[in-house]
């Protein structure tokens, strides 16, 4: 005798919530299979992202190393890492102080990275700043600040662990890039030309290290919303370009982005967008009609107060 459907729809909800549930089980379990005992390596842990990769990685049983720039904050990371801790489950994080605007300090950053655990298995690049004005009010210095921390900083910290990698023949390198990796829209010149060539220079490194059996990958976002930009305010926008202005800047919540970086370094991907419709739908027309783009963008900057 066949079931009534009011009977049929419940039972399908609990079978599909199972699934649902022993789904996430074994992704967890393979989440931490895959990490344990693994030397990974974070940079700006104390921001939101950061943190929540540290707790990710930590729980999964990785050997961390914690990098940032306020020794205070790693401290306080570290605490609220260990507290509840197994000891028989988790290693107790390393902490290294790491300032990308002070590049000379690199090369010792490096040597004292290395000297944790003998090498690095996951360097997870995430330190970013970023800057929202107009372009003729950006100074030289801000660019250079942005450029050290956004490009040269991570691009110089790979380089350093890059060797022992390719001796071993094993490694994986992510960056926590930007949509404006690939794609720039006004107002912010000097991070999206920081987020090009950082995007440039992890796709050329991808390609080189593939034959040592080194991953790199890139994660290209929207913006986080815990985080604000800063720097003057840029000028009223028309009703259209605020509408894809806002589109554009959808953010993500910091734990989603660190969920993304998990299973990236577990299935290896190599790239990544994690972005709304409508910035998808900007990168295609990027590459196919960039002149309607173009001229939606422009739309966007054509204000009275600039042009009186």
């Amino acid at each position: 005798m066949a079931l009534p459907f009011v009977m049929v729809l419940p039972l399908l909800i609990i079978v599909a919530a199972g699934l649902y549930y022993i789904y996430n089980e074994v992704t967890l379990y393979m989440s931490k299979s895959l990490v344990r005992n693994k030397v990974v390596v974070i940079t700006d842990a104390v921001s939101g992202v950061g943190t929540e990769c540290a707790q990710l990685f930590h729980k999964a049983g990785a050997r961390l190393i914690l990098c940032g720039t306020s020794w205070d904050k790693l401290e306080s990371l570290f605490d609220s890492l260990t507290s509840d801790a197994d000891p028989r489950e988790t290693f107790a994080p390393k902490l290294v102080i790491l300032d990308f605007s002070d590049m000379d300090s690199i090369e010792d950053v490096v040597t004292e990275v290395l000297e944790c655990y003998g090498c690095v298995d996951v360097l997870v690049c995430n330190s970013s700043v970023k800057l929202k004005a107009p372009v003729q009010s950006i100074s030289l210095e801000m660019d250079r600040n942005i450029m050290d921390i956004n490009y040269f900083g991570p691009s110089t910290l790979a380089k350093g662990v890059l060797p022992t990698m390719i001796s071993r023949r094993s490694g994986h390198i992510l960056l926590v890039n930007s949509i404006q990796g690939r794609l720039a829209i006004p107002f912010r010149s000097s991070y999206a030309a920081s987020k090009h060539a950082a995007q440039a220079f992890f796709d050329c490194l991808r390609a080189e290290v593939e034959e040592y059996g080194i991953i790199v990958s890139t994660i290209s976002h929207t913006f986080i919303n815990a985080s604000d930009p800063v720097g003057e305010p840029a000028p009223k926008q028309n009703a259209l370009a605020a509408f894809i202005a806002r589109q554009m800047t959808h953010g993500l919540r910091p734990s989603v982005l660190a969920n993304e970086v998990m299973q990236t370094v577990n299935r290896k991907r190599k790239e990544v967008v994690l972005a709304h419709p409508i910035p998808r739908v900007a990168l295609y027309l990027r590459s196919l009609f960039p002149p309607f783009l173009f001229a939606v963008l422009a739309a966007g900057v054509k204000d009275p107060v600039l042009a009186g």
